[in-house]
């Protein structure tokens, strides 16, 4: 990446990442949707980088010596990337897993793998002991890192504490938590904080994204997530009445977007419903948009439910009729005791002997 390509708020941490990076590993992690994979790329990029320092401001890739090309045409031959059968496609990089395919593994008829699979880490780090290329490092950029299983994780260890050569590997990590301690301590640390939210509202206005603010705060401050939600049908309209229907017990928007999306969305919601409720200011959705009267009992348990169904999002048994019962827990939740008891009274064969 060069410069003009680089995204605004990353120019700063590939500066530190560049300046201060002394190990052969490096972990970058931050919150989702902040670029994690991007300033990898950038500092794998500037280490490869052939040109002369005149051209290279900061130490950054000039972009158009040889070895920049090689790597944006995704064939620089001491450069790997390795990602998850499923972000592929999305990513454009076809990583490792199809060198380290497993023999026998009918890989057309399989699901992509959510993973980064034991057969990719071992293609890896027969990789990285091969002799340089281009007489540089071997880079290799595993993303998202809290994607290898504790057997991948594990195969991995004793080549990220005795890297051959010249080696290097760079690992992008939205959950470093979830990552061996053992793998952690190996890597030299770089957190990625989310950007100011005026310099996000900028780089999304550049993209002729509509109310940038709106669909920044509905994804958290994280623009790169933006841009994703766009895709599957999440905009500024679409949220802004969401919080109308869940109130009124429908789920017309949600119908259309996948069920972790979903569950999201109704996590955020019921964050600023509880918010409301005991006097603070909501952070996902405008204010005037939240119910304020709901029952903090009621969202808390909500809450309990949403966190639940977020652990089995992406294995639903019926998604619509997931969708629907979680529409109505927290539309119920929503809802003042006050009118919870009065539509009781009202639906109750009881209440309409006791009228005059």
């Amino acid at each position: 990446m060069t410069g003009s390509s680089l995204l605004p708020w990353l120019e700063a941490p590939l500066a530190q990442a560049l300046h201060a990076t002394r190990g052969h590993a490096l972990l970058i992690h931050g919150p989702q949707g902040v670029g994690q994979f991007e300033l990898a790329l950038a500092v794998a990029a500037a280490t490869l980088c052939e040109g002369e320092a005149s051209v290279r401001p900061g130490g950054r890739a000039c972009g158009h010596c040889s070895a920049c090309h090689l790597i944006a045409a995704r064939t620089h031959p001491d450069l790997l990337v390795l990602v998850p059968e499923v972000l592929q496609l999305a990513l454009g990089w076809s990583g490792a897993d199809e060198a380290g395919e497993e023999e026998g593994a009918s890989k057309s008829k399989a699901k992509p793998s959510k993973e980064i699979r034991v057969a990719a880490v071992r293609a890896a780090i027969a990789f990285a002991q091969q002799t340089t290329s281009r007489g540089g490092a071997k880079l290799v950029v595993l993303y998202p890192a809290e994607r290898m299983n504790p057997t991948s994780a594990n195969m991995l260890l004793k080549t990220l504490e005795e890297p051959p050569g010249q080696a290097r590997f760079i690992l992008g990590s939205a959950a470093p938590q979830r990552l061996l301690p053992t793998v952690r301590s190996r890597c030299q640390v770089l957190r990625l904080p989310l950007p100011g939210a005026q310099l996000a509202i900028r780089w999304l206005q550049s993209r002729g994204v509509a109310e940038p603010q709106v669909v920044l705060a509905a994804a958290g401050g994280q623009p790169m997530d933006v841009i994703e939600r766009l895709a599957l049908g999440c905009d500024a309209q679409a949220w802004q009445r969401l919080p109308r229907e869940v109130l009124a017990g429908q789920g017309t928007t949600l119908a259309a977007w996948p069920l972790p999306m979903v569950v999201d969305a109704l996590q955020k919601l019921c964050h600023d419903a509880l918010a409301c409720a005991v006097g603070a200011a909501p952070r996902y959705f405008a204010a005037a948009s939240v119910a304020g009267g709901g029952d903090v009992a009621r969202l808390t348990a909500c809450a309990r439910t949403l966190r639940e169904a977020a652990r089995n999002a992406e294995h639903p048994l019926n998604a619509p009729l997931g969708i629907e019962a979680l529409v109505q827990t927290l539309h119920r939740a929503l809802r003042s005791p006050a009118a919870v008891s009065s539509s009781r009274e009202r639906a109750s064969p009881l209440a309409t002997l006791r009228r005059p």
